[in-house]
């Protein structure tokens, strides 16, 4: 019998292990974590309105939509460059919902609820670089790729939307991929294999990086 529930659950429920993974006597020189319960909108301004959008976009959450590939920060958000014209709302604790987003942003815009079509993984550590040129053709050097930084690209043939947050408090760089969910799970075991010979420090989170 399928094992159904209507309560929403992580793609990577079973195929998440905390605890630290690969090599072992060494400080683990990779973390994974997958950020959990997120609200992700996709907005895609409608034929000709991309300006309308900005305009609005620039109301609603007080900073300019990104125009290129970046991500950009709000009080309570981060607007994240998906494609000409268009980008993704991620947010926390039901603030942006599509329903909250609609009544000021639908009419330039295309709105569609991404919450439980992503999974939402964060990588660092001293050698996330190093795991992630293994499976990427972006220069992710921080000179190349620096804080803000976004890509839509794919890893290992996975179509990802990739970026640079803020560091880690320990200077360590963060990259934060999100994932189509039915291909998570493959994403997830090719991203630790990658970084195995490292250390991986798997776990997850309910806060956003």
């Amino acid at each position: 019998m399928v094992d159904f529930s209507w309560v929403p659950r992580s793609p990577l429920e079973k195929a998440l292990v905390a605890g630290v993974h690969g090599a072992r006597g060494i400080e683990a020189g990779v973390s994974l974590t997958e950020i959990r319960n997120f609200d992700l909108v996709q907005l895609m301004a409608r034929r000709g309105q991309g300006a309308d959008l900005a305009k609005a976009a620039k109301v609603r959450f007080g900073v300019a939509a990104p125009e290129t590939p970046t991500a950009v920060g709000a009080a309570d958000a981060t607007l994240i460059w998906s494609g000409p014209d268009q980008f993704f709302v991620l947010s926390k604790g039901g603030k942006h919902t599509m329903d909250l987003l609609a009544p000021a942003l639908s009419g330039s815009a295309s709105l569609s609820d991404q919450s439980h079509a992503r999974a939402l993984i964060s990588a660092s550590g001293i050698q996330a670089r190093a795991m992630l040129a293994k499976l990427s053709s972006i220069d992710l050097h921080a000179a190349s790729f620096p804080i803000g930084a976004a890509a839509a690209t794919s890893i290992d043939h996975t179509s990802v939307t990739l970026w640079r947050c803020a560091d880690r408090e320990d200077g360590q760089a963060v990259f934060n991929l999100l994932v189509f969910a039915t291909f998570a799970e493959s994403l997830w075991h090719t991203m630790l294999d990658a970084a195995a010979e490292y250390g991986v420090d798997i776990s997850h989170s309910e806060n956003l990086a």
